[in-house]
């Protein structure tokens, strides 16, 4: 296996969902790069259950040129689980992970490259601007780093996405590291190693659709805080000692109210259904937040595989080291 990282240098994975439009443009844009690079390259499409012709042109690409590979899973999985079954079956000394949609440019590629060369184990490529989205997203993503980063007890870089290039010991240690819910750069983060960043401009989508709409990035962003965060269990127990305190502040109120004879007291009818109100919706949300711990542990223990292939290319004509680490992120 070992002469099998050495025969590649380079590992770039591409998760790719229903991108059929951009392709053309990508794959020109990668052929310039893997010719500059100063080592062999591999260029690992993860097709993650694409309903368009995408499966069909990367495929055919991946049985005529030997620079690169097809992963096709059964089904959608997600961006995350994508990700990282192009790394399980990555062989180089260096991955480099970059979307499909050519926001992440190919040519940045380089200049993560030579931080690498320079001893560094991570580099981030981290958004400068983000062209072609809405002021909504930015102003939601802008906040979503800067919280996280508050709430997180690692230190997870602001305004980085997936784009990035970690060291062959990065990856291994990442492989040891199987949670279902997963959010790869909250976990890259936590292994630590020497790291540093190369920014860029973000550029608008070449074509196409986003394929990380608002719902999906609330579910990221939730498996970003409970996966790296114990503050909304906390929070939790604060809001019900809050409410316990306030409750208690109101019936003292009442109490009095009632001591006075006041006119305006309606008797037992406002403390009983402000008091049961209140107590009744925070309970409803810290059983919510204990709930959705609960629901991880459930999906951890089940020990399903994180993804199943349907079909594989290029593989073949390499040292068959990828070939059982697709099928082993469980082991």
């Amino acid at each position: 296996m070992a002469a099998s990282f050495q025969s590649i240098r380079y590992s770039l994975v591409i998760p790719v969902f229903n991108e059929e439009a951009v392709l053309p443009v990508l794959l020109r844009r990668l052929d310039l790069v893997l010719s500059r690079l100063d080592g062999p390259a591999e260029a690992i499409f993860v097709d993650d259950g694409s309903s368009d012709s995408s499966s069909i042109v990367l495929r055919a690409l991946a049985t005529r040129d030997p620079r690169y590979r097809y992963i096709g899973l059964s089904r959608n999985f997600g961006h995350q689980i994508a990700i990282t079954a192009g790394m399980d079956a990555a062989q180089g000394e260096a991955i480099i992970v970059m979307d499909a949609d050519l926001q992440d440019p190919p040519e940045v590629i380089e200049q993560l490259i030579a931080k690498w060369q320079e001893g560094n184990d991570i580099v981030h490529a981290r958004r400068l601007s983000r062209d072609g989205e809405s002021p909504f997203k930015r102003a939601t993503a802008h906040l979503f780093y800067r919280l996280l980063g508050r709430m997180s007890s690692v230190g997870i870089p602001a305004d980085v996405g997936d784009f990035r290039l970690i060291d062959r010991k990065v990856l291994d240690a990442l492989r040891q590291m199987p949670e279902q819910d997963r959010f790869v750069r909250g976990m890259i983060a936590w292994l630590g190693f020497r790291q540093t960043e190369v920014a860029f401009h973000r550029l608008e989508r070449a074509a196409g659709e986003t394929k990380y709409p608002l719902f999906k990035m609330v579910r990221l962003a939730m498996n970003a805080a409970l996966g790296f965060s114990d503050l909304p269990l906390r929070l939790a127990i604060w809001c019900g000692l809050t409410v316990s305190g306030l409750a208690l502040l109101y019936g003292g109120w009442v109490v009095l109210l009632w001591l006075s004879k006041d006119s305006h007291l309606v008797t037992g009818w406002s403390s009983t259904m402000v008091v049961v109100s209140l107590l009744c919706g925070m309970n409803m949300l810290m059983t919510g937040i204990v709930g959705l711990y609960v629901g991880r542990i459930h999906a951890e223990v089940k020990r399903r595989p994180l993804y199943v292939v349907q079909a594989r290319a290029g593989f073949d004509r390499s040292e068959a080291a990828a070939a059982p680490a697709i099928h082993a992120v469980n082991e």
